[in-house]
């Protein structure tokens, strides 16, 4: 086969020889049927012989016509094929959605967010990754990740911000039986400190009250991890005063498992954001995943029907949807 052969004359090809007609090929391919005569044409050059004979009634293929139209059919009905997997795909989300997004929000606070999501479109394969680590989305085919804190800039990528997490300090009853709860900022260097750390360093406890600044040196830390699932759970087991999200502790407040300290005293927000590559041509599981996420965490965003109802089919304590964040 000639080299310089275009794909699209076998294609018009094809259409010529199942409608029997340049006519209505044409119209079939939305062409001028000047453009299917000439590509027509352009194809026997290149192949030195005619592959059609017209009459005043039809179009009848020559015998080189009938040896390659098996092979031209097949290049048709694969475009075509391609063409309705793509207008699905606009319609109904489907294929693999690779999410990032840190352990303990995801196991703490999203989890009836990817419940319901997962029965509202089982035609996503939803794989989350919940390591601490920052995955590269690009090089690792990663369509979102769910970050908290800062993100790295890239001009590849776009960042949404998603919501702020209030973040307090919290110790158990148990603690506090050994060491009175401090009443001033000053009297958490004496604490047994759960530090926060990023990338191996702790992370600063800095305490703001109408227009005061206080900040505590972490160097002083009883304990120091990257997760704050972990902090938590050495909080509620009485090993010190940890740094958490208010959305983390909240059921343990209200069951009197943890009890807030300095109340009056304010942390840095700490702000959730999804990356994701480029919005231009995003897939539809990318974009409905991430109007879920956004429903779930911003009250009064409108919400997908499918997904709301799918809230309905998970256990009763995740059933109304959304935790206070």
């Amino acid at each position: 086969m000639p080299a310089s052969l275009d794909p699209m004359d076998l294609i018009i090809f094809a259409r010529v020889a199942s409608t029997g007609s340049f006519s209505e090929a044409a119209k079939a391919l939305d062409l001028p049927k000047s453009t299917v005569s000439r590509r027509i044409q352009q194809l026997e050059a290149l192949l030195g012989e005619k592959v059609l004979q017209r009459t005043t009634r039809r179009v009848v293929l020559t015998e080189m016509g009938q040896r390659i139209l098996g092979s031209s059919e097949q290049i048709l009905h694969e475009i075509e094929r391609v063409v309705d997997l793509a207008d699905q795909r606009k319609t109904i989300a489907s294929g693999q959605l690779r999410v990032s997004a840190p352990g303990d929000l995801a196991s703490i606070s999203l989890a009836p967010m990817f419940a319901a999501f997962n029965i509202a479109y089982p035609e996503v394969q939803l794989d989350l990754d919940m390591s601490p680590r920052y995955v590269d989305l690009i090089a690792e085919s990663y369509d979102i990740a769910i970050r908290i804190g800062d993100v790295e800039s890239d001009h590849r990528l776009t960042t949404r911000k998603l919501i702020e997490l209030e973040i307090g300090l919290f110790a158990s009853p148990q603690y506090l039986a050994r060491r009175p709860a401090p009443v001033t900022p000053q009297e958490l260097l004496a604490c047994a400190k759960l530090v926060l750390s990023t990338g191996g360093n702790p992370v600063v406890w800095q305490l703001q009250r109408a227009g005061e600044t206080y900040v505590v040196d972490p160097r002083t830390r009883r304990v120091a991890a990257n997760s704050y699932e972990m902090l938590h759970r050495f909080a509620l087991m009485g090993a010190g005063v940890a740094i958490l999200p208010v959305a983390f502790a909240a059921q343990d407040v209200q069951s009197g498992a943890l009890i807030r300290i300095l109340p009056e005293w304010s942390m840095p927000a700490a702000a959730v954001r999804a990356v994701f590559p480029s919005r231009r041509l995003m897939p539809l599981k990318s974009r409905v995943f991430l109007d879920t996420l956004l429903a779930y965490l911003k009250p009064g965003f409108p919400r997908d029907p499918a997904v709301t109802a799918a809230y309905g089919q998970l256990p009763d304590r995740w059933a109304d949807g959304a935790l206070p964040l």
